[in-house]
């Protein structure tokens, strides 16, 4: 009897060193395959908090938290599921989907730019529609969430595609569980910056209010500082948009057999890199990103007119709207 329980001891034992190994993979996996969508979170994190822009203070963690909540749902509800599908049936598929994700991204960042070269052309449209103060405040927000979710669902496939296609081979469980902890962990560190950046402004307010000297003065400081801070936020999402975007198109393209281009980037990258050593990790990054930007620009240009002629007419004909 002691010599089987004792080999009972060797086998929970072994099995918790094999259980305890893949939990360090997975963490591992997780912690990769996030790194590598860093430059989606970037954009989402970015994006965000202009949706919560106008509501009154007290409404204004309620609609982060309702954007967080459509963001889980969409992660773990619908691209999860379908993500897996792709990778167990149809793996061919993740590559195109991905650049096409890629190109969307591209063409979000280029239309951002273009308001900004042509601002009378960009913004006609806008004439047209209702104004904020026609719209009741439940229905404004209502809207406003719903197309927050909706602009997150695009990132959130982009992120679960990255991931996906990050991951090394292995059992769908594992790869179910290295996603789901992707999608959580990056929600939660997107909306948690969310919320921390619309609410910075209360905070220095609150703090410009205290009878101590210089909590006063950093919260004055806080408050002229945010507005500075969320355009320099909106710089940055749309530059994240045009290199992510670039990024995966140059590299959809060298897996087609369509290299030279990654090539090109990868070559200035290094060469970059060697004329100062000391800085070689972020000027190589850097080279790699505004090369990627330049691609991304290009693309996202060309398919302003596309989708202004072409896809939105065609969608307004088939949903009335």
């Amino acid at each position: 009897m002691s010599i089987g329980l004792i080999a009972l001891l060797d086998d929970v034992a072994a099995i918790s060193k094999v259980a305890a190994a893949s939990l360090d993979d997975v963490g591992a996996q997780a912690a990769k395959a996030g790194a590598k969508a860093a430059g989606v979170v970037i954009d989402d994190a970015a994006v965000t908090p202009r949706y919560v822009v106008g509501f009154a203070a007290e409404r204004e963690l309620p609609i982060v938290w309702r954007i967080a909540k459509g963001s889980v749902r969409n992660k773990l509800l619908f691209l999860l599921p379908i993500a897996l599908v792709l990778g167990a049936f149809a793996p061919w598929a993740i590559t195109p989907l991905l650049m096409l994700g890629g190109a969307y991204l591209s063409y979000e960042g280029a239309e951002k730019i273009y308001e900004k070269l042509v601002p009378h052309e960009a913004h006609g449209h806008e004439a047209a529609l209702p104004t904020v103060a026609a719209k009741a405040p439940q229905a404004l927000e209502d809207e406003r969430v719903a197309s927050a979710v909706k602009t997150d669902f695009i990132l959130s496939a982009e992120i679960m595609a990255i991931t996906l296609a990050g991951l090394p081979e292995g059992g769908i469980w594992t790869k179910a569980v290295v996603m789901a902890i992707v999608a959580v962990g990056i929600t939660a560190v997107v909306y948690g910056a969310v919320a921390l950046i619309v609410k910075a402004d209360d905070v220095g307010v609150a703090l410009a209010r205290q009878s101590n000297g210089a909590a006063a003065a950093f919260g004055r400081g806080l408050v002229r500082f945010m507005p500075h801070f969320l355009r320099l936020l909106a710089l940055v999402g749309t530059a994240a948009m045009v290199w992510v975007g670039g990024g995966i198109i140059v590299h959809g393209l060298a897996g087609y057999g369509l290299a030279g281009i990654e090539h090109v980037i990868h070559d200035a990258s290094v060469a970059v890199s060697a004329l100062v050593p000391a800085l070689g990790g972020f000027l190589g990054w850097l080279v790699t990103a505004i090369g990627s930007g330049i691609v991304g620009v290009l693309v996202g240009f060309a398919l302003i007119p596309i989708v202004g002629k072409l896809l939105a007419p065609a969608w307004k004909a088939v949903t009335g709207h």
